[in-house]
């Protein structure tokens, strides 16, 4: 079932494979897109998938989070991802879909600390995400500033020709924050009961499918349950949670999240990205082991941003390596096709097509919950960095890659410091082969494959 074609409104896809949403600092420090994009965008392309969704691309210029992302906080962005994305489909069935968000009160890092990356639904304390001391709560013109970001950002992606747009209501980004019940103690229209808190992203549809028209592409990414719990965190909000205590542990679950899929069905949404958690990397929404190498590097990277952030690194420094990993590592664990049971309860509400995300890498696994009818495609991150043939590999005849993913989720912690790669160092023969893949996905004049072979001057691979 992997091999068939699939159709979302008027977007015909080849299979039922989607690259989902990869970032990395592949783009120059202004936010437009850079040969580098194209270069690590089109491997994917040519691997087969049906189509890609792009790095989450931020709308506001002042939260460029992190650095030498993609942004299309201005028209000038247009053409420059236009040919981008023309350059990445060329040669190739692969449609091109543009993920938007703002970070809001969870901004990882940021040249020199700036109020803009505070601004949320409410105030709230938060150890491992975001790099201010606390967020502080958004006026109704801030709410109305972000409704339009994003309603002229999409209108730049359909300019720029791409195939579809996408809006992350997860991730513990703006709209997360607005979402889930911890993190919005306000008391007006946006905040209180399950649909005030559904406010801002219902204002963000109609403004978007306003501008982008009836007939473009348009999908939302949702967390099915928030999982405040995971992984082990302090998260203060204010005024705080006092009733019902499920609030604090678990935030948003299925009875909420399967009310705003179908709000979002009814509000014109085309299809629904799902999967689970709060904040980025966490460990439902990225299943596998908890990456504290790539964590450690962060977390010292952005030490001098605030008074939290400078605390967080020496906590991190003076915590031996087997501590860390057993106390801030708890809950982090490999699950096969981790979202596909909250994907299926979505598509047992809604009749738009669902995708699911995480924790697809085996063939058998695709296939099952393609056939068993939880959702109507996968979108599949790590495993295509580790093999960007992976769908080549299955026409092949092999259940699983030879060499396959481990889930160690260390791309994912370095992504917002390092180029984006496989940082397993267990997947090569060396650290020296590991370091010329993360190259040569990155640089399109890089003298390396991603086996770690050295390329000759008629690009022919010979041994390092």
């Amino acid at each position: 079932m992997l091999f068939e074609p699939f159709r979302i409104k008027n977007v015909a896809f080849a299979n039922r494979v989607l690259r989902s949403s990869l970032g990395g600092r592949m783009a120059y420090y202004d936010g437009t897109v850079s040969p580098a994009f194209v270069h690590f965008e089109k491997r994917f392309a040519d691997g087969g998938v049906a189509a890609i969704i792009s790095p989450t691309i931020s709308i506001n210029q002042k939260r460029m989070s992190p650095l030498e992302y993609p942004s299309l906080h201005d028209d000038r962005f247009v053409k420059p991802l236009r040919h981008a994305v023309n350059e990445i489909r060329a040669g190739s069935d692969c449609r091109y879909i543009v993920q938007l968000g703002d970070t809001g009160g969870h901004s990882h890092t940021s040249i020199k600390p700036q109020i803009e990356d505070r601004i949320s639904a409410s105030s709230f304390f938060d150890v491992l995400y975001g790099y201010h001391n606390r967020s502080i709560k958004m006026s109704e013109e801030d709410i109305e500033a972000v409704v339009t970001d994003f309603a002229n950002a999409a209108r730049r992606v359909a300019e720029a020709g791409c195939d579809g747009v996408e809006i992350t209501a997860s991730k513990g980004y703006i709209i997360h924050q607005f979402l889930n019940p911890v993190t919005n103690r306000r008391t007006d229209k946006y905040g209180g009961s399950v649909e005030k808190r559904f406010q801002l992203l219902q204002e963000v549809v109609q403004r978007v499918r306003q501008e982008v028209g009836d007939g473009f592409l348009f999908g939302i990414r949702l967390s099915a349950k928030d999982f405040n719990w995971l992984p082990i965190n302090i998260r203060i909000p204010w005024p705080p949670v006092i009733w019902p205590p499920r609030h604090y542990f678990i935030g948003n679950d299925l009875p909420e999240t399967t009310y705003y899929a179908k709000r979002l069905e009814q509000l014109g949404v085309d299809y629904l990205h799902i999967d689970s958690g709060f904040g980025f990397p966490n460990p439902k929404g990225s299943p596998g082991d908890f990456p504290d190498e790539g964590l450690h590097i962060f977390v010292n990277a952005t030490s001098y941003l605030s008074g939290k952030a400078t605390a967080r690194a020496a906590v991190y420094n003076l915590v031996p390596r087997p501590i860390r990993k057993a106390v801030f590592g708890f809950g982090w664990r490999f699950k096969p096709a981790a979202n596909a049971d909250f994907a299926a309860a979505m598509r047992r509400v809604v009749g738009i097509p669902i995708i699911a995300n995480g924790g697809f890498q085996d063939r058998s696994v695709i296939d099952g919950a393609l056939s068993d009818g939880k959702c109507d495609m996968v979108a599949i991150a790590r495993p295509l960095i580790a093999n960007p043939d992976l769908l080549k590999q299955f026409e092949k005849g092999l259940e699983r890659p030879e060499n396959p993913c481990s889930f160690c989720t260390l791309c994912c912690s370095h992504t917002a410091v390092f180029p984006l790669g496989c940082y397993d160092e267990r997947r090569f023969e060396s650290r020296e082969d590991m370091l010329n893949q993360v190259i040569a996905l990155c640089s399109p004049q890089a003298p390396f494959a991603l086996t770690g072979k050295r390329l000759d001057n008629d690009h022919a691979e010979t041994d390092l």
